[in-house]
């Protein structure tokens, strides 16, 4: 598949008046058309930075990202962006909080809202359009979350820990869930996340960030034996164990 975004030697630093601090040192990695990739790290090391300036919120000081789009543009991907916390409105309804980012816009075409619709009939939240929230589920709320998202025909979907809230008996059902439409959508993905049996069970590659400052200690591709495709059946897959333990070993060995 041809590769859509690639980081080059990203580095980036925290300025204050008390120094610097330097976040991120020499990322270089690239994000191919439909490919799901998970972004774990120690706590602190720049994960949710690195994601900033994929999404275009932050600026690298140093380095560069190339786009690469499939039909031969250079014009940087659609970019979607799904935080830890759904941040639904709750004086608003569920409709009116998933089609807000087309609202924003001044997007709210025919079709851009008949195809919020179908995502809301697919989604099993039909019935809930005219509901507050607070009436949702957690997992409901996510999939508000993510047809807002969608709603606005994102190429790359940027995932910062959205499942954290959860109980994790929710977590699992919901990242898994939510993960298949994503991919039903045909989106290319990149999720940061703490739990590794969830970068195992979800992504098809996992990069592996040292502590701060951050630096690509490993990229390690995901090949799991499948009779069921599905994340929660990841989890049996007999090569489950051995990637679990391998990321645990990158993870835990900061001499690397």
């Amino acid at each position: 598949m041809p590769t859509i975004l690639e980081l080059k030697n990203i580095g980036y630093s925290y300025h204050s008046l008390h120094g610097e601090t330097q976040a991120l040192r020499d990322i270089s990695f690239g994000i191919e058309e439909g490919e799901f990739v998970a972004i774990v790290g120690p706590s602190g090391c720049g994960k949710s930075t690195l994601l900033s300036i994929i999404a275009g919120l932050l600026a690298p000081e140093q380095g560069t990202i190339l786009a690469n789009n499939p039909d031969g543009s250079l014009r940087y991907p659609r970019i979607g962006y799904m935080l830890q916390r759904d941040h639904l409105f709750e004086w608003r309804s569920v409709y009116r909080n998933v089609t807000l980012g087309l609202e924003i816009q001044n997007k709210k075409t025919p079709e851009r809202l008949a195809q919020v619709d179908r995502l809301l009939q697919e989604y099993g939240l039909a019935s809930f359009k005219d509901k507050r929230p607070s009436e949702l589920s957690g997992g409901m709320k996510q999939r508000a979350a993510l047809i807002r998202t969608l709603a606005l025909e994102p190429q790359l979907l940027l995932l910062d820990e959205p499942f954290s809230a959860l109980d994790y008996q929710t977590r699992l059902m919901v990242s898994a869930d939510i993960c298949r439409l994503i991919r039903q959508a045909g989106k290319t993905m990149v999720i940061i996340t703490h739990d590794l049996a969830e970068a195992v069970s979800l992504a098809d590659r996992v990069i592996v960030l040292s502590g701060r400052p951050a630096v690509v200690k490993a990229q390690i591709p995901i090949r799991l034996t499948l009779e069921d495709n599905s994340a929660l059946a990841a989890r049996n897959a007999p090569e489950f164990p051995f990637y679990f333990n391998k990321l645990w070993e990158e993870m835990t060995n900061e001499t690397a």
